[in-house]
């Protein structure tokens, strides 16, 4: 019998199959749209995954002004953060922010859902997100894929 069927393969940075998907943010409601992109980004829709490896996807999302929040999180949902300076603590509603910057909403929701260490660092810079239809990777032919058909 031939041992080398049993042998499990481990991806790592020079052997993952990494392509270049587009996602449609258009009517995506916020929360599921950024879980199923970040499993994209982690790579767990690949028989090959292995979870200490970049072996993911590099996304790129459209539309990021044209998603949905549910319920009434656009007056509720808050983002915190600190300037590091006594009484420094600032929050913005999640209709602040989207007025400010809609893609820096996307990027937030999705980088929360990534691991806390340098992996999912690294993982986050393979995503990008814009606002509108028009993005700056024509050049790398990513193909679209549709979010609901994913598990």
């Amino acid at each position: 019998m031939d041992t080398l069927s049993y042998k499990t393969i481990s991806a790592n940075k020079a052997t993952a199959d990494k392509q270049w998907v587009l996602v449609d943010a258009e009517g995506q409601t916020l929360g599921r749209m950024a879980s199923k992109v970040a499993k994209i980004l982690r790579g767990k829709y690949k028989p090959s995954f292995t979870p200490h490896a970049d072996c993911g996807d590099n996304v790129v999302i459209i539309n990021a002004e044209k998603i949905n929040l549910t319920g009434n999180k656009w007056t509720d949902k808050s983002y915190i953060r600190h300037t590091g300076y006594p009484g420094g603590q600032r929050s913005l509603t999640a209709s602040e922010l989207f007025e400010k910057d809609p893609a820096k909403l996307v990027e937030k929701s999705v980088k929360g859902m990534l691991p806390k260490n340098k992996l999912g660092s690294a993982l986050f810079r393979n995503l990008k997100v814009y606002v509108g239809t028009e993005h700056g990777q024509e050049a790398q032919k990513p193909t679209t894929i549709n979010l609901n058909d994913l598990m």
